[in-house]
């Protein structure tokens, strides 16, 4: 790992895949596809996986904005999509924009204790990693990483770089994930970051936002200890 502060020049490093026998996100979702759906839709899955500008057909007939997607695709540069905001158009009654007050959720960390969020790289799209440099944080070659106040570090008595682990716990179960690097960050105190997939693990299946659904992924209270071994 090293510190850089970034720049639009930064160029990506692509990563070469862990094994010949790595299966694309695509790949795994036409499978789970084919073993659940079975019959209940005409959709050939093999076909998808197989060629990726077939499914950016069916985008195209679909998604507002993504006509000639796939000549569009291979425009250097890319291209922009429909954004009404971006236009000043907005599909609300009164044609305006419509904002919205919500309290966030109070957390009473006790002693020891910190929140974490989790986060993409400069180099992820999704669970997919493309290299191991985010040029967002002046992280390069490297993803175990955990962000802290430098005041959170010293008050537990780590330091830059210490190898460290994360424990999070719920309904009485602790989970932990090990072995990440300790990043002095300009956070708020209390307040700690590090990527996903890697941290994950912390993430219980069960908790999950009141209304999304979705996994309390950008809250998780843990505690930060010295790795052993």
């Amino acid at each position: 790992m090293r510190k850089h502060n970034g720049g639009s020049g930064a160029v990506a490093r692509v990563v070469d895949p862990s094994s010949a026998y790595l299966k694309s996100e695509v790949a795994i979702i036409g499978e789970l596809a084919k073993a659940t759906l079975k019959d209940k839709f005409s959709v050939d899955w093999d076909s998808l996986v197989a060629n990726y500008d077939r499914i950016r057909d069916l985008i195209e007939q679909v998604v507002p904005g993504f006509d000639n997607y796939n000549a569009k695709v291979r425009i250097p540069g890319g291209f922009y999509i429909p954004n009404g905001p971006r236009v000043r158009e907005f599909k609300t009654k009164d044609g305006k924009a419509q904002f919205t007050i919500n309290t966030p959720t109070h957390h009473e960390l006790q002693p020891g204790e910190l929140l974490l969020m989790t986060v993409r790289s400069h180099d992820q799209f999704n669970t997919t990693l493309y290299g191991n440099d985010d040029r967002y944080r002046g992280i390069y070659n490297e993803r175990r990483v955990v962000f802290m106040h430098p005041d959170d570090i010293k008050n537990r008595g780590l330091k830059e770089k210490q190898i460290v682990d994360l424990h999070s716990k719920y309904d009485g179960k602790q989970r932990t994930a090990h072995r990440f690097v300790v990043v002095p960050y300009n956070i708020p105190r209390g307040c700690t970051a590090a990527y996903f997939p890697e941290t994950n693990v912390l993430v219980p299946i069960d908790s999950k936002a009141e209304k999304s659904n979705t996994p309390t992924s950008k809250s998780i209270i843990i505690t930060v200890t010295p790795s052993v071994g």
